[in-house]
């Protein structure tokens, strides 16, 4: 359990710009891993992080990165330092400081995207909130959403960011694991995507908005606990969500849809390996079934679309990071459907909990421990 103190202190923002950022390797892992298609190099970019769950870009070449039970840390250099500023946050389990995005014009803008659970022993909900980041510290704090459920604390938050072309963004938010049968219920944020606008209104164009029965925030519902969400060069939006046992699942999100959780899903009962004790079906016609099953598991993390110059033989490819399976996945996709996978730094460097393209065109990924890292990957030489 951990609450962080909020605490505001101002100082200038750096002005340094992307392009003169220092790019210099902190430490080359290995320096030439051997791929199907692409020889690689790991630099570990900074050490030290406690269960790290995020990594943000700024516009001026430094990370942020959250620790799920300490808070975050503004890396420069190889260098960290503690983020002041943060809300009250509650860290047991897999609650505590989630997802951390810079906004799209974080330049012009200042404003820095966050999820964390509040609450307290007793129930806790998943809530986004943004803040300007000065030095350090982040100010002008705002609350934008909280879940409209309290749930005994512990699991599935969901808490990924996904900003749209549009402005909008999208939030991903679990079904809290004690009853699963809320992903279908559409008046609970659990189980669902959210879609808000930047300030954290409702748009009005929200596919059920208007409509009886639902709560106009929901973008999409049926979904378990969705862990890794991008989006590609054709605007599709992909997620990677935790099944049960087995039925992990890459999802093509579409407005307005149902998922099937848990009245649809591949997934077998932890217990029995029976089938899931509310499931009708593997699958249901006038739902959304997975466009893949993860088999085996895969526990499913960060989600990164590649589309940079420094690995043209991954372009158009997904990285979907895994949890307990040690590993990254390249998924290459032909007409909306898997075709081939490669394992990437299977048990390299232990429990995969973010994948992403940085702005400079790496793919940057964060392990889940206690003494955790951030690392780059880059084309080997």
């Amino acid at each position: 359990m951990f609450t962080t103190k909020p605490t505001l202190v101002t100082s200038a923002l750096l002005a340094a710009s992307l392009a003169s950022a220092s790019v210099t390797a902190q430490e080359t892992v290995e320096s030439n891993i051997s791929t199907q298609y692409q020889d690689m190099r790991l630099v570990k970019m900074a050490d030290g992080l406690s269960n790290p769950w995020a990594v943000a870009f700024l516009s001026d070449g430094r990370y942020l990165v959250s620790e799920r039970g300490k808070g975050m840390q503004l890396i420069v250099d190889g260098e960290k330092t503690e983020v002041s500023g943060l809300p009250e946050f509650y860290s047991i389990s897999q609650g505590g400081m989630l997802d951390v995005v810079a906004h799209p014009d974080f330049a012009d803008n200042g404003w820095i995207y966050f999820t964390y659970s509040k609450g307290d022993d007793s129930s806790t909900v998943p809530a986004l909130a943004r803040a300007r980041l000065e030095g350090s510290a982040l100010t002008d704090v705002e609350e934008l959403f909280t879940s409209n459920t309290p749930t005994a604390p512990g699991r599935h938050y969901g808490g990924r960011i996904l900003f749209m072309p549009d402005g909008t963004l999208l939030l991903t938010i679990g079904d809290r694991g004690s009853e699963p049968m809320r992903a279908q219920n559409t008046m609970d944020h659990s189980g669902t995507i959210v879609r808000l606008n930047a300030d954290g209104s409702v748009p009005e164009d929200n596919p059920l908005r208007g409509k009886e029965g639902y709560a106009e925030e929901i973008y999409s519902y049926g979904h378990r606990n969705i862990q890794g969400i991008v989006l590609n060069s054709a605007g599709e939006v992909w997620v990677t969500e935790h099944g049960p046992r087995g039925g992990d699942e890459l999802n093509l999100i579409e407005a307005g849809k149902n998922y099937g959780w848990p009245v649809a899903t591949l997934g077998r009962d932890y217990g029995s390996e029976g089938p899931f004790p509310d499931a009708e079906a593997r699958e249901l016609s006038d739902m959304q079934g997975p466009v893949y099953e993860f088999l085996p598991t895969l526990a499913p993390s960060g989600l990164a679309y590649v589309d940079s110059d420094h690995f043209p033989n991954w372009q158009g490819n997904l990285l979907a990071g895994g949890l307990s399976a040690e590993r990254i996945l390249r998924v290459l996709m032909e007409e909306g459907e898997v075709i081939h996978l490669e394992e990437l730094l299977l048990q390299r460097i232990g429990r995969i909990r973010d994948v992403r393209q940085g702005p400079d065109g790496f793919i940057y990924v964060l392990n889940d421990q206690s003494d955790g890292a951030l690392y780059r990957i880059e084309p080997a030489d």
